[in-house]
């Protein structure tokens, strides 16, 4: 099954539970801002690092008083320097990229306390979530002051028949598994703030552009253009060896979002409040 097919299997899913539920519940809806960052082979293990400005949407139907549909859709950017790294190896590498993350995902919210943000009964509670998500890349790096998309240029030699190298370019549009943690609180009747964390588990290894070893420079100029070769090798101390690591195929790349949530509840009435919550 095909990636978009996954996540609109799953929004059929949701969207067959709420007809379920016979609308006893209600919505919310709001805004979202705070930060974006990567985890990968340029930055191994440093989170909170080169953070970046990220901002989106989220809907949530409330299934209950612990239990929630949740929508998102997010916008941030990745960055990372191997001139910001610690190792010798590292810095002599001399990779880098940035890429924007265009983020829809769905699934479901789960308070660890009862909550509903029309009453002030039940105020606040942390919670976590899970989704799956369509996520939208594109690393690209700057040359001479222009940046250059590297997913064309097949840095490590995809599509060049060299063997160990991959048939075809990597895929610009993933499939992704967020999750995440969170605190929400009532601000006033209808107006809540959440304050959230979320992880994205990544099934590819290429949102930095790296992940296997480097290629003959001369096949890959020939078969993929000057250019690709540029860019595949940008290292300090002169031309890397063909075969050797240019990062570890073996560790899949991972992305945060992280922010304040503002969200308020449009409607002064609807169904839940007649019926009631449970």
């Amino acid at each position: 099954m095909s990636m978009r097919g996954l996540v609109l299997m799953l929004s059929f899913i949701c969207v067959n539970q709420v007809s379920a539920q016979g609308f006893k519940t209600c919505a919310e809806m709001g805004v979202y801002g705070g930060g974006s960052y990567y985890i990968g082979d340029l930055n191994r293990t440093r989170h909170f690092i080169d953070s970046k400005l990220a901002g989106g949407l989220v809907f949530r139907y409330n299934l209950s008083t612990r239990h929630s549909m949740r929508f998102t859709a997010n916008y941030g950017n990745v960055y990372a320097f191997d001139s910001d790294g610690k190792a010798s190896d590292q810095i002599n590498r001399n990779l880098s990229f940035k890429s924007r993350i265009i983020e829809l995902a769905a699934g479901f919210e789960v308070n660890l306390f009862k909550y509903r943000i029309n009453d002030m009964k039940y105020p606040f509670t942390p919670y976590f979530f899970y989704q799956l998500a369509y996520a939208r890349i594109n690393p690209k790096a700057e040359l001479n002051g222009n940046e250059v998309a590297l997913q064309p240029l097949g840095t490590e030699g995809q599509g060049t028949g060299i063997p160990g190298t991959k048939d075809r370019a990597y895929n610009l549009n993933q499939l992704t598994v967020p999750l995440g943690i969170g605190f929400k609180f009532n601000l006033r009747k209808r107006v809540a703030i959440s304050i959230e964390y979320g992880i994205r588990k990544t099934f590819t290894d290429y949102l930095d552009d790296v992940s296997g070893n480097y290629v003959d420079a001369d096949i890959l100029a020939a078969s993929n253009g000057p250019l690709a070769a540029d860019m595949a090798d940008r290292s300090i101390n002169g031309m890397a060896t063909a075969g050797l690591n240019r990062g570890n195929s073996g560790n899949k790349d991972w992305y945060s979002f992280y922010g304040i949530m503002l969200t308020f509840k449009p409607f002064k009435r609807d169904i839940c409040d007649m019926r009631g919550w449970k």
